[in-house]
């Protein structure tokens, strides 16, 4: 059963990844700000979910299938290196820089309201 969570939750996540992906293509040409933004919302939404201890299925079906699939590491890794190959090696750096600071300080502020819960 546990199986059919992930699935489930990664069906949906990915669908929701590619919703959003699409939305902001033709506004955003330069600087991949859909992802930057997927990222940064999945950080505080699994937060939010761990700091509020669910039921185990609601951890696979959100927090495993959900979010892992509608974040993306490799998106946002490859995104870097495109930027630098491109010579926009400030762009990657300031995307890097607001990915990792913001998402973990994201995922802080949403462990912690879940947990106040």
């Amino acid at each position: 059963m546990s199986v059919l969570f992930v699935i489930s939750g990664g069906f949906l996540g990915a669908i929701c990844r590619f919703a959003v992906s699409q939305w902001f293509i033709p506004r955003a040409k330069s600087f991949p700000i859909g992802t930057l933004l997927v990222n940064w919302l999945g950080s505080f939404l699994l937060g939010l979910l761990v700091g509020s201890a669910p039921a185990e299925s609601w951890q696979l079906f959100l927090g495993t299938g959900f979010m892992g699939a509608f974040t993306t590491f490799s998106t946002f890794k490859w995104e870097n290196v495109q930027m630098i190959v491109r010579g926009e090696t400030k762009s990657a750096m300031i995307y890097l820089a607001l990915t990792y600071c913001f998402g973990i300080s994201f995922a802080f502020v949403g462990y912690w309201l879940g947990s106040q819960v």
